[in-house]
């Protein structure tokens, strides 16, 4: 049965309850919970999916449903982040017994880590409908600019990289020995520049007016204010560059593949779903902005992706639609501890004897990564059954980190 915790369920004393799908909640991460809940924009209450975990200011795996108002540092600074899969007419059998080469293609057409595009390509097209949207935003910050030159042309040349971090490509294969290619990257250092100027900006706008904010990193922009059309503009903005660079490495991956592989199509629907957005939803009789800050949307029979670790199972969900997650689940499994506790916690033997079987890096520069360093998915899953049904189980035979 799914573990279900409940705080201060009257809503009284000055804060909203708070629904969590988890038993398994670290200390500063309740803290950030109760601070979040303190708020005043906070409508019904807030949602925790099982796969919680401290962040900066919001919690990550927080749902937070907000009146007339917006937290840019729960949206965060890696906009429109998500995930992206597609099944493709191959089964397992037909992949080569030696993966690197494919691996090594993957790589050399989709830039990771730092890595960017050398130049501007025709087949960037999608650019051309970001680009009116980018640089008005840039003429009305003149900061932006600075901090991201035009003159370079850094945000085309990042469409279609993966980045670093947990971002990753994989190729995977579900319980049907169906292979299929799963991806998460998000809006790229442009989504960066926004996510940090915007939320200096609502701290700034906060301290002149509001002087006991439980935190620093919780200042929101309220309907009306000076920056708050402006923030709502950049974010919708970083979003669809979000899943347009999403779309872009998609396509790059398969082209890479295909010498390697028999002709292959798609087989279904391409799955692109964020879980670092904002959006404008209607949840227990009210219109509200609803922030999902490592959670995805899980609407009645909406299809999802819930990735875990490097080396255990990722899965192909549909929501059920349940009103008090917000119609929302987890993300993937969630860190269990930070990157230098991974990075002093474990060897690379014990990155090599976990990711076993997993074409992918294996050296000290992914041992945050480590599969050790995330919660148990099957227990995540477990916790969430009452959000979402799985439809596909996937295990990565292929997986590529920045």
């Amino acid at each position: 049965m799914p573990v279900f915790i409940e705080l201060n369920k009257s809503g009284d004393a000055g804060s909203a309850p708070v629904k969590i799908f988890t038993a398994e909640v670290e200390y500063q991460a309740m803290s950030q919970l109760k601070n979040l809940a303190r708020l005043p924009i906070i409508h019904s209450h807030i949602a925790a999916m099982p796969d919680v975990h401290v962040g900066i200011g919001a919690t990550v795996g927080s749902v937070i449903p907000t009146r007339s108002a917006i937290i840019p540092s729960a949206v965060g600074v890696d906009i429109g982040c998500g995930m992206n899969a597609v099944r493709l007419s191959l089964k397992a059998s037909q992949l080569p017994d030696d993966l690197s080469r494919v691996r090594s293609a993957i790589e050399r057409a989709v830039p990771v880590g730092q890595r960017a595009h050398s130049s501007v390509s025709s087949r960037f097209a999608a650019c051309k409908n970001l680009a009116p949207g980018a640089d008005r935003l840039l003429e009305q910050h003149p900061k932006l600019s600075k901090m991201l030159p035009r003159a370079q042309q850094t945000w085309v040349r990042q469409l279609g990289t993966l980045g670093g971090g947990n971002h990753f490509i994989e190729v995977c294969v579900d319980q049907s020995q169906d292979v299929w290619v799963m991806l998460h990257s998000g809006s790229r250092g442009i989504g960066n520049v926004i996510g940090r100027y915007f939320i200096e900006r609502a701290r700034k706008d906060m301290s002149r007016h509001i002087a006991n904010l439980p935190d620093r990193d919780l200042a929101y922009f309220e309907e009306g204010s000076p920056h708050f059309a402006d923030y709502l503009d950049a974010v919708d903005w970083a979003q669809e560059y979000a899943r347009v660079n999403r779309e872009e490495m998609l396509g790059l991956t398969l082209r890479a593949m295909q010498p390697f592989l028999p002709p292959f199509t798609t087989t279904c629907e391409a799955i692109n779903c964020h879980h670092n957005y904002v959006q404008k939803e209607r949840h227990y009789g009210a219109d509200v902005y609803v922030t999902r800050k490592g959670a995805i949307s899980a609407r009645e029979g909406q299809l999802g992706i819930i990735p875990g670790s490097m080396g255990a199972r990722s899965f192909i969900v549909r929501g059920k639609g349940n009103p008090e997650s917000f119609c929302s689940c987890s993300h993937g499994a969630g860190r269990k501890m930070s990157r230098m506790q991974a990075r002093q916690r474990f060897t690379r033997e014990d990155l090599e004897k976990q990711t076993a079987g997993v074409e992918c890096r294996k050296d000290k520069g992914v041992l945050d990564e480590i599969p050790s360093a995330y919660k148990d998915i099957d227990e995540v899953m477990k916790n969430q059954s009452d959000l979402v049904e799985v439809v596909h189980e996937l295990k990565q035979l292929i997986c590529i980190k920045g």
